[in-house]
């Protein structure tokens, strides 16, 4: 298989969703033990999510000790020093920039998130059970179709990883012990920007069967309870959002335009800092706020808004984002604008 093809296999295996083909992804399994030189587990087991997975596994008696060295790091490690052997330095890293490079930032930010959230959740429930000990069952995790990434690269050379791309192929992360493996559900929802970034505003961005969700407005984590409200925003309600990230988020969701019109603000200033916009209140302080665009591009090559809100007694765009730094407008020189 060419490296393009390659990269478009894995890219698609990366996004499916949808239910899991339980048979082959079974047979990847006992494919991947066997080739690992170790007895077939005595049970494969079903979760609808990786959170379901944990919770199994936290109560799950008899499994015997983790075998992930055996069956994925090794064989993983040493198809990766051959590949690099038969190629060179310069060989392997053009393959890579070929094949897995592509998908690596978006499997790994994907998979980091949703360590994250099953992280929270099942501590959130535990009420007193082991602290960390979420932690310690993720690392014994093989990532399935979000290791897409190495798998694409490895793609046509060899069948000692064979077993791991079948489970890849048909379903979402597993847990190889010895007795017992699980294998989780694929998501039945993925929801990406342009960018490749988690993005929904009207639901969860990543969602698993059984529930477990993401929720994200263009790659920014979010509550479910914040999206349910971006519907009947009003300015106040912007006004009074003290984290920056979710109230640009509202912004965007509220549009700037409508934002400035409906809050009666008035253009004050503006230098190549930013402008800076003044809403006047007849039975409280006014409300100033400095709009700055990020000069970072996105990887879509747009550039984020942001709102800074500023003391009162700010005249000029550049002494409020000084402020923003506690410094004095004499005072704030950057090097580069960020």
């Amino acid at each position: 298989m060419n490296r393009t093809t390659a990269q478009d296999k894995w890219r698609a295996v990366a996004a499916a969703t949808g239910p899991a083909d339980r048979a082959a992804a079974e047979a990847g399994v006992r494919l991947a033990y066997r080739t690992a030189g170790l007895a077939e587990p005595e049970r494969v087991l079903w979760a609808d999510s990786p959170l379901a997975a944990v919770a199994l596994l936290d109560g799950l008696a008899g499994r015997g000790r983790s075998v992930r060295e055996e069956v994925r790091t090794r064989p993983w490690a040493e198809e990766r020093r051959r590949l690099h052997d038969a190629l060179g330095p310069a060989g392997w890293a053009a393959h890579w920039q070929a094949t897995g490079a592509v998908l690596w930032d978006l499997d790994r930010a994907l998979a980091d998130r949703i360590r994250a959230a099953v992280t929270r959740a099942h501590e959130e429930r535990a009420e007193g059970g082991r602290p960390g000990g979420v932690r310690l069952v993720l690392l014994d995790a093989v990532l399935g179709q979000h290791d897409a990434a190495w798998l694409a690269a490895f793609d046509g050379h060899g069948e000692r990883l064979a077993g791991l791309a079948a489970v890849a192929a048909h379903a979402g992360w597993w847990w190889p012990y010895e007795n017992v493996a699980v294998v989780c559900e694929r998501p039945v929802e993925l929801h990406r920007d342009e960018a490749g970034c988690l993005d929904r505003g009207d639901g969860p961005a990543l969602a698993y069967p059984d529930g477990f969700a993401l929720h994200a407005w263009r790659g920014m984590t979010v509550s479910a309870a914040f999206l349910a409200g971006l519907p009947d925003l009003t300015p106040e309600r912007i006004r009074e959002e003290g984290n920056a990230e979710l109230r640009r988020v509202m912004l965007e969701h509220y549009g700037y335009d409508r934002y400035l019109t409906a809050s009666g603000a008035r253009h004050e200033h503006h230098d190549e800092t930013g402008v800076l916009w003044r809403i006047e209140s007849a039975d409280d302080e006014d409300v100033v706020m400095v709009e700055v665009v990020n000069s970072t591009p996105e990887p879509d090559g747009t550039r984020r808004t942001y709102w800074l809100r500023v003391p009162p007694a700010t005249r000029t765009a550049w002494e409020g984002v000084a402020w923003t730094f506690g410094l004095r407008p004499e005072a704030y020189e950057p090097l580069v604008q960020t």
